[in-house]
């Protein structure tokens, strides 16, 4: 990442709010790093998961994966079934700007554990706490720190704002607060 990358970040983050709570720099010791990177910001996991854990003869349909699949945990980890996932979210509150798309990934020490990270792109004036899905692929439990780094966000500027944001659309995990669980628009 260029300098003018990290100034461009770190302007957009204080005068902007794009990241609220922003690390100038990058917290590393004793822990999974956070903070600004070197090339985009790593975020942090906060104490709250859900748990999916679901009968042993469901069928996922993802359009419709009932509430009572998931067991609530709080805690300064959380430890992954085998072969199974968990949700959570960032500490970190995001405010995209309008000429902005951002690409989540995960972070090489949790990757080296079997454990991937998936969050989708964050779209122009897209904000809220991410939703993250921590999925095990390891045949073993895997634990998962709260107040660490969980994954890095890449930030790419357009030349132009787009057109229509997700702001625009209305879309529906727009200024999430908490995790939340997929949503199917009914069709009008």
């Amino acid at each position: 990442m260029s300098i003018k990358a990290e100034r461009w970040i770190k302007e957009m983050a204080v005068m902007h709010g794009m990241i609220e709570p922003f690390d100038s720099s990058q917290v590393a010791e004793g822990m999974i790093s956070y903070g600004l990177s070197s090339c985009g910001y790593d975020l942090r996991l906060a104490d709250e998961f859900k748990i999916f854990t679901p009968p042993p003869d469901a069928i996922l349909n993802p359009k419709s994966i009932p509430p009572e699949y998931y067991r609530d945990h709080r805690g300064s980890f959380c430890d992954i079934p085998p072969n199974s996932y968990v949700l959570g979210r960032t500490i970190e509150y995001l405010r995209i700007p309008r000429d902005v798309l951002t690409l989540c990934v995960g972070k090489s020490t949790y990757a080296r554990t079997g454990v991937l990270v998936n969050v989708t792109p964050f779209e122009p004036e897209w904000e809220g706490f991410v939703t993250v899905s921590i999925a095990n692929t390891a045949p073993v439990p895997v634990r998962v720190f709260a107040n660490e780094g969980l994954c890095q966000v890449l930030f790419f500027q357009s030349d132009e704002p787009c057109q229509v944001s997700y702001k625009d659309r209305k879309g529906k995990y727009q200024a999430q607060k908490k995790i939340e669980l997929g949503k199917i628009e009914e069709e009008k």
